[in-house]
């Protein structure tokens, strides 16, 4: 699995969707930010391949940041998204 995380402006929780390809996680995160680059804000819905029926909808304007992951299949007691990365140094 693929983890696309988007940080909104004023929220202190990532909003994730899941890609089971790369191929698909790399086309979900051009198109986010492809609308994050964008002078005219626009509703951005997405949908997450791991929990059915999941769907969220977001400003373009509103988005912060995106980051793309893979997945691991084991745990490995790091903390998911962001902080991940800055505990790593």
């Amino acid at each position: 699995m693929h983890s696309i995380n988007i940080i909104v402006r004023n929220t202190a929780l990532p909003i994730s969707i899941e890609r089971k390809e790369a191929d698909d996680a790399e086309k979900a995160y051009q198109e986010i930010l492809s609308a994050m680059t964008t002078d005219n804000p626009k509703v951005l819905e997405l949908t997450c391949e791991k929990q059915e029926g999941k769907k969220i909808a977001v400003v373009s304007s509103a988005i912060a940041a995106a980051v793309m992951s893979q997945s691991s299949g084991a745990n490995t007691n790091r903390a998911a998204g962001f902080f991940a990365a800055a505990s790593a140094e």
